[in-house]
Parts: structure tokens; sequence; C-alpha cells
């Protein structure tokens, strides 16, 4: 076979492909393009024209707003689908109602041994879509909806899980010290939901509340994720958070759940919440909610 100046062997490309693959599995927060250029040693060209293909055929995915590119679902579904498969459900219709109600990304994770999965999924409505999907692992320390529910494991589990990961840094609001997150996950506890503002992606927005079993256990959470600008008022998100603790009381109670629930936060509280806050994370806020007691 005649190879032409420019045109890259078969072979090769298949090689760099795995290289490009396997570097994505080892990186579940997302790599830049110069990143794999830098730790591959592909030229620039040679890796976009790869990426490019790969994101054709799904097996990478490209974050609008990280621009950091992660398997995509046909690679998930070669090295996960068995794994994770018996947990991945239709959207429950809570979750349903949620989408439709907010037109915004609304989505069930669950804790599956020391992970916590995206299991179910309704997307926007809106053009530019956030990157969540299903089978996708949200990281422990930087999603709300992994927080919300770590939050109701025990303390010890708790410490083990934090202190045991890489809590890498996605943007420059993620927080990764130990304490201040064992500190923030008992306020998550208190409130009954959790918010992520810029934590895990640059401008995206999220909030999650937890969903309990018949037994008052939290094994999944409901969360709703936006673009921070499409929730840049205080009444918009205190509305997006009715919305959330509504849902998870909705499915908590589908599941046998009796017991007293976070759901009866009214918006002018919640309003309050976020106005104090501002642009800082809610959770420093002085304001205080009332919980049932």
């Amino acid at each position: 076979m005649v190879v032409e100046r420019g045109e890259e062997k078969p072979m090769h490309v298949v090689v760099r492909a795995l290289s490009v693959l396997t570097a994505l599995s080892n990186r579940r927060e997302g790599v830049t393009l110069q990143q794999l250029h830098r730790d591959l040693d592909i030229p620039l060209g040679s890796i976009h024209r790869l990426l490019r293909s790969l994101e054709t055929e799904d097996f990478v995915m490209r974050s609008s707003t990280t621009k950091r590119y992660t398997l995509g679902s046909a690679a998930l579904a070669l090295g996960y689908h068995e794994q994770y498969d018996a947990f991945l459900v239709t959207p429950p219709q809570p979750v349903v109602e949620l989408g439709r109600e907010s037109g915004e990304t609304a989505f069930l994770t669950r804790m599956i041994d020391s992970r916590v999965i995206c299991v179910s999924l309704v997307e926007s409505t809106h053009p530019l879509r956030l990157f969540v999907h299903v089978g996708q692992e949200m990281p422990l320390h930087a999603a709300a909806s992994a927080r919300i529910v770590l939050a109701h494991r025990e303390p010890a589990l708790v410490e083990a899980l934090l202190t045991g990961q890489h809590r890498e840094a996605y943007t420059s609001g993620t927080m990764r010290e130990v304490n201040q997150l064992i500190d923030h996950l008992a306020l998550v506890r208190n409130r009954g939901f959790d918010v992520c503002s810029s934590e895990l992606d640059d401008a995206v927005w999220a909030v999650a509340a937890p969903v309990y079993d018949a037994f008052g256990r939290v094994e999944c959470g409901i969360a709703l994720a936006a673009a921070a600008g499409r929730v840049d008022s205080a009444e918009r998100r205190a509305e997006f958070t009715s919305m959330v603790l509504r849902a998870a009381a909705d499915l908590s109670r589908s599941q046998g759940f009796t017991g007293e629930l976070p759901d009866n936060h009214d918006i002018a509280e919640l309003t309050a919440l976020y106005e104090t806050a501002g642009d800082e994370h809610p959770f420093l806020s002085k304001t205080t909610l009332r919980r049932p007691q």
C-alpha cells in the first residue's frame, strides 16, 4: 500500500486511537486537547482529526463548557455495560416531570459500591445541553448529585472515600480539602439539598436532593443541572430548588418512605438564601432554613 504524504498508516491510527481511549478511561474528569497532545506525544493536527472521528462515532464526547474530552457512550458500553447495566433505569415519573417543568437536564444518581453513577436522565430542551450521560461517574467531592448521597453515609466511610480518591480541581471553585467537604456534607444533610455552582464545570449550576427508600436509607439522589446564565437570579434558583425537592419527595413516597422530608422550604426562604449568598456558595450564607421536625 502506498501512503501519501500526510496520510497515516492504518495500524498507526488504530494504536493512537487506543492510546487516546486508554488515557480517557484513566481520567474520568476529562482531558483537554492540549493535555492529550502533551501526554501522548501526538501532533496536534493528528490528535484533533482522531478525536473528531472518535466523537463522530460516539467513542468520545467533548464538554461544551469545559472543552474536555471524556469517553462517549459507545466506549462506555464496551467497558461498563455489564457493571452498571442492572442499575440503569427508565427515568422515573418524578424525574420526567422535573425535566419537563424546568426544561433543564434532570437526572437520577445512585451509589454503586464506592461510586455515584448517573443511572437515568432526561435531557434539557435547550440547544446547549450539559455534559451528563447515563453511566457517568459523578465525582464525590465536586458534584452535588454525588454529595447528596454521600452526605447520608457513615462518617468513617465518608472520610475513607474522600481521602482515598484523587480530588481533582475541575474549576477554581472545586472543594478539595477533606475537612471542608465533611463540614459541607453536614450542612447538606441538615438543609436537605446540595448546590454545585461552577465546581465541576465552569458556568454550570446544579441542585440535588436525596431520595429515601422505605427503610429511610438514601441510595439515590435527584439532580437538576443548567447553564448558569439560565439560572442567574435568586428567584430562578429558588424555583428550581423547590422543583427538585418536590421531585425527590415524590420519588421517596413512591418507594414507600413515610418519614419527614425536606420538601417544605418555601420559595421566599429559598430566595432569601440565594440573595444573601450572592456569588458565594449558598451554604456559606447565614440564612437559616426551617427543617421539618
